[in-house]
């Protein structure tokens, strides 16, 4: 009953925290609300995400600010087609002493940050992006044959044209499962595009303003972690992830008839970690079934592709995955 009390008010601390951060955000990026809650919750659930947007929507600056707001130390990479993989991961190079010895010297890459904003993942060759998610994925570099780690909280908000694929990569969909999430950032409305003009075009620049440290991020990671999970929204993750396979009994014809291939065991363990996330980020103890209906696209969409068929009829997966969930939702509520 005590640990019980203890965590319900460090998730209320944390809450409270993370309502002073948000704010310090919205100082600087005005609107994007579900792209600023969503990348929060990436850093919460300790994960990377893909920022899918037009140039000049604020993804740089979100970066940015979201460093700031979060204490993390950063590095941008503009990836090229001719960067290599020791442009990002970093080298060994030959110093020579004064004496004439000489000895080899490591110099970092700009991965060695908290957090890594890569530009345009999808315009350097598949070498180098591998060298990237390997990193991701492993949170250490191997450099002349020596594990190197990388710093902790370690973090990557990867960013792609979604239009413009001349002259691309596009990433493989075993390394595009490495993303905890996917982010869509749209176009502002008309409003929100009116206040950016009101507060960017002036004689002063709203500041954010520094809220956590790095280890009180970790912090927060591991509560997250701890947040109980009730049993109804374990079997609705499960419920999803499993109707989105073509392969499997649960799925819908629709499903069947439209996609390739489905997402694997990840994308389950992406949905436990940021439904507990986005519930911390509103200020709640526990998760709800709301929670897994609205994280559904962004953990979905980059772990399943659609068919040839499919994609000539015009089918897309964000449509496909809101109708499998009203299905999952339907035929839960008739059992």
């Amino acid at each position: 009953m005590a640990d019980a009390e203890k965590m319900v008010k460090e998730i209320e601390a944390l809450g409270a925290k993370l309502g002073e951060a948000r704010s310090s955000i919205a100082a600087q990026i005005i609107g994007q609300q579900e792209v600023v809650d969503l990348s929060l919750t990436a850093l919460l659930s300790g994960g990377h995400a893909l920022l899918m947007g037009l140039p000049g929507l604020g993804k740089t600056l979100l970066v940015d600010t979201l460093s700031t707001v979060m204490g993390l130390s950063t590095n941008r990479v503009q990836f090229t087609p001719d960067l290599m993989p020791a442009d990002i991961l970093g080298s060994e190079v030959l110093d020579t002493a004064k004496d004439g010895s000489r000895s080899f010297r490591f110099i970092e890459g700009p991965i060695f940050a908290q957090l890594l904003m890569a530009d345009e993942i999808n315009r350097a060759s598949p070498r180098t992006q591998s060298a990237l998610l390997q990193a991701m994925q492993e949170r250490s570099v191997a450099i002349a044959g020596k594990d190197r780690p990388l710093p902790a909280p370690f973090h990557v908000l990867a960013t792609q044209n979604p239009l413009e694929q001349e002259g691309t990569y596009p990433l493989p969909e075993a390394q595009l499962d490495r993303f905890l999430i996917q982010i869509n950032v749209r176009y502002p409305d008309r409003a929100t595009e009116r206040d950016i003009l009101m507060a960017t075009t002036g004689t002063k620049d709203a500041v954010a303003h520094k809220v956590f440290t790095p280890k009180q991020l970790i912090a927060a990671q591991e509560l997250v972690r701890k947040m109980p999970v009730g049993d109804a929204v374990v079997e609705h993750i499960l419920d999803l992830v499993r109707a989105c396979r073509p392969n499997e009994a649960d799925a819908s014809d629709l499903v069947q008839r439209t996609v390739a291939w489905g997402p694997g065991p990840r994308a389950a363990q992406a949905l436990m970690l940021t439904v507990r996330a986005k519930a911390l980020l509103e200020g709640r103890l526990a998760p709800s079934l709301d929670d897994v209906a609205a994280l559904a696209e962004p953990v979905l969409t980059h772990r399943m592709a659609l068919s040839f068929a499919a994609r000539a009829e015009g089918q897309e997966l964000n449509d496909v995955i809101a109708q499998t969930l009203a299905h999952v939702s339907t035929r839960k509520a008739a059992a």
